[in-house]
């Protein structure tokens, strides 16, 4: 079922609309309707305060990520440490 919107906006905001859905041979309404429709549905979840801090360190930091070989390295490091 459709049902009427009424917008109120800026007569030179309307006017770049109408051009802009004539050239692409669309009308306004289902430009408008092509917009709303991309609209996320539900609210994404927010994260956890414990889960924020994990991805702030891992954005924040400034060294380059170690590459597989070193944390190899520094694993096995730890298990001879561990185990002596």
């Amino acid at each position: 079922m459709q049902t009427k919107l009424t917008l109120r906006l800026d007569e030179s905001v309307i006017a770049r609309a109408k051009t802009w859905a004539r050239k692409r041979g669309v009308s306004l309404s289902q430009a408008v309707a092509s917009l709303f429709e991309q609209l996320p549905g539900a609210p994404e979840k927010a994260l956890s305060p414990w889960t924020q801090k994990l991805v702030g360190i891992a954005v924040r930091g400034k060294r380059r990520p170690l590459s597989d070989e070193a944390i190899r390295r520094a694993h096995l490091g730890h298990l001879e440490e561990k185990y002596r």
